[in-house]
């Protein structure tokens, strides 16, 4: 865990010249350290060096890991697919939900917010491209979903999520993501202010194009087992 601190300072320099570079303030730009089959010692040391939103992707691991570090000031983000089944504990555990992807979900959601008499916030997720692979809703889909979704007492919508197609040319697939938020926002009259894009080879480009948060794992904590 010795190398997080430096590989982290170095991910933040990069971070903060990328926003530099778009003609973007770096204060705009949340990093999350994605700790994916990674240790809780990996987030304690993220936390010791001052990373204070951390990502995770599977319910069962993410409830152990909150269980066994949780202190103040630090954030967990669900990053990956949630099912309702387990939506009550990972929500109760979370300042973001990435990845809403269904009314189902989003019903669930609300009815869990009401019960605890707390909001839950998350991000529609959409499959830009249409892969079986991975979750989300098709770009034709998310203005419906998010008007359906704003309307649920105790949710509340707050931007798009993406984990586009591997590309050479991302850029494009993260500036087709903020058009639609654009064109959905206009339709639906609804503020959606976060992008969540970018990971670790490629964050620099979705910071061109608008993402308010990253998801970096390998870059900070080394590849996964």
């Amino acid at each position: 865990m010795e190398l997080v601190p430096v590989q982290l300072a170095s991910v933040r320099e990069a971070v903060a010249a990328a926003a530099l570079e778009a003609g973007r303030n770096p204060a705009e730009i949340t990093l999350i350290g994605v700790t994916k089959r990674k240790p809780v010692a990996a987030i304690e040391a993220a936390f010791a060096a001052g990373l204070h939103d951390i990502g995770e992707n599977h319910a069962d691991e993410f409830l152990e890991k909150a269980a066994a570090f949780a202190p103040d000031g630090l954030r967990y983000h669900f990053i990956g697919r949630l099912s309702s089944r387990r939506a009550r504990k990972v929500t109760g555990q979370t300042t973001l939900i990435h990845t809403l992807d269904s009314l189902r979900l989003a019903r669930k959601l609300s009815l869990v917010a009401q019960e605890e008499g707390r909001e839950v916030r998350a991000l529609v997720q959409v499959n830009q491209g249409d892969e079986a692979t991975k979750g989300g809703v098709t770009p034709n889909a998310v203005a419906a979903l998010v008007r359906d979704a704003v309307a649920l007492p105790g949710l509340h919508i707050v931007g798009l999520m993406s984990i586009p197609p591997f590309d050479d040319q991302p850029r494009d697939w993260f500036r087709q993501l903020r058009q639609l938020r654009d064109t959905v926002t206009e339709d639906t009259r609804v503020a959606l202010p976060e992008l969540s894009m970018g990971m670790s080879h490629d964050f620099a480009e979705a910071i061109a194009e608008g993402a308010t948060l990253v998801r970096v794992g390998t870059a900070i904590f080394g590849t996964r087992n």
